[in-house]
C-alpha cells in the first residue's frame, strides 16, 4: 500500500500557502498533490511556487480528480461545511479549518455526512497535535502543579482592514470565531471537560459590526478559564493554567515557530519575581507536518483523526453561548453535547 496519502487543497487562502501545504509537505505521510482555486491563474501561480504537481480552475474539478485521496478545506468560514459536504459526498476525507462551521448546530450537520459516506472529518486545530500542548497536559495530570483549578488566556493581532476576510461579518468573521476559539478549545483539551455554563462580553467595531475585543468566563466543574481576544491590539499570546501548588505558562500556545524550540514555564509559586520558575524547551517541529501526517496514518491505519467532529461541536457550542451571552448579559449554557 501506497504510506503518503495525496491531498488535495481547496483554495489558495493565506494560512494554506504560507504555512499549511509547507508543512504538510515536510511530512512523512502526506504529499499534497493538487491545488483548486476558481481563478485558474491562481492555482497555477500556488502550484509553481510551491511545487505542488496539479492546478485547478475550480474545486470541482479538483473534487472529480480520482487520484486525490484527501482535502484540506481553507476556504471562508461560511464555505466550511458546504465544501466539506461536498468533498465528503465525493468520496475525499477532509480536514477542515477552524472553525468547522458558524454554528454548532451546522457543525453536527456533518455527523450524517460523515456516517453515510464514510470518510473521515476533522477540525484543523493544530495545536492539539503540538508536543508542547502534550506537554502542558501531562504535566498538569501529574499533579506537579496540584489541582487544576484556573486558566487565564490571551490572543491578539492588530487588523482593521475592512477588505479583509476576517472582518466580513456574514463570512463568520471576528476575533471570537478567528482567534477565541483556541483558549477556549485548549481550555478544554486541558480540563478534558465541557464548560458547565460561559460569560461573554462583546465590543463590535462600529463600521464592520464584527466583534474586535471579546472576553468571556467558563465554568469548567473542576475551576475556571477566562481569556481576552482581540483583533485591533497589540499582537500577543499566552496561556497560563494554574493549580493549588504551582503553575504552567505556554510562552507561544497558537502560532508555534517552526525553526526553533517552544517553551513552556513551569512555576512552583515559591518567588513572585520568578526564582521558582524552570523553563522546558520542547524540541523544534513544524505544527501543521505534524497535524498532516497524524490525519495521514488515521486514513491509512483506520485511527481516529486528531480532533474529530464530536470535538468540534462541542467547540462550536462554547462559541455559540458566548455570543448568546454577550447578547443577553446573562450566563448561558453551551448546547447539550452528552449524546454526541
Amino acid at each position: 500500500m501506497r504510506k503518503k496519502v495525496r491531498w488535495g487543497v481547496l483554495g489558495v487562502a493565506s494560512i494554506a500557502v504560507r504555512k499549511v501545504i509547507p508543512g504538510m509537505q515536510r511530512g512523512e505521510w502526506s504529499e499534497v498533490s493538487a491545488i483548486a482555486s476558481r481563478d485558474r491563474q491562481k492555482a497555477a501561480a500556488a502550484a509553481n511556487n510551491l511545487g505542488i504537481p496539479k492546478a485547478y480552475g475550480s474545486y470541482e474539478e479538483l473534487l472529480l480528480d480520482p487520484e486525490i485521496e484527501a482535502v484540506y478545506n481553507p476556504l471562508p468560514n461560511q464555505l466550511h461545511v458546504p465544501w466539506t459536504i461536498k468533498a465528503a459526498e465525493a468520496g475525499k476525507h477532509v480536514l477542515c479549518e477552524k472553525p468547522i462551521s458558524l454554528t454548532a448546530g451546522e457543525a453536527r450537520s456533518l455527523l450524517s455526512v460523515r456516517d453515510r459516506t464514510g470518510v473521515k472529518i476533522g477540525e484543523a486545530f493544530m495545536v492539539r497535535t503540538h508536543p508542547q500542548w502534550l506537554r502542558t497536559r501531562e504535566i498538569v495530570e501529574s499533579g506537579r502543579i496540584g489541582d487544576l483549578r484556573a486558566i487565564m488566556g490571551f490572543f491578539s493581532y492588530d487588523n482593521p482592514d475592512p477588505g479583509n476576510i476576517r472582518n466580513v461579518l456574514e463570512y463568520g468573521g471576528g476575533g471570537l470565531m478567528d482567534i477565541g476559539c483556541y483558549p477556549i478549545n485548549t481550555s478544554r483539551f486541558v480540563f478534558r471537560e465541557e464548560p458547565l455554563r460561559v460569560m461573554g462580553v462583546i465590543e463590535r467595531d462600529p463600521v464592520m459590526k464584527i466583534d474586535r475585543l471579546t472576553s468571556a468566563m467558563l465554568e469548567f466543574s473542576s475551576g475556571q478559564s477566562i481569556f481576552t481576544c482581540g483583533t485591533q491590539l497589540v499582537p500577543y499570546q499566552r496561556m497560563n493554567f494554574f493549580g493549588t501548588k504551582g503553575r504552567v505558562e505556554v510562552e507561544i500556545p497558537f502560532n508555534a515557530p517552526n525553526d526553533r524550540p517552544c517553551r513552556i514555564f513551569i512555576d512552583d509559586g515559591s518567588d513572585l519575581f520568578g526564582g521558582g520558575v524552570r523553563s522546558e524547551d520542547i524540541a523544534t517541529c513544524d505544527q501543521y507536518a505534524v497535524q498532516g501526517d497524524m490525519f495521514s496514518r488515521a486514513i491509512r491505519e483506520g485511527g481516529g483523526v486528531p480532533v474529530p467532529i464530536e470535538d468540534a461541536i462541542k467547540n462550536m457550542s462554547v462559541i455559540d453561548a458566548v455570543l448568546r451571552s454577550a447578547e443577553s448579559g446573562k450566563w448561558e449554557k453551551p448546547m447539550a453535547t452528552d449524546a454526541i
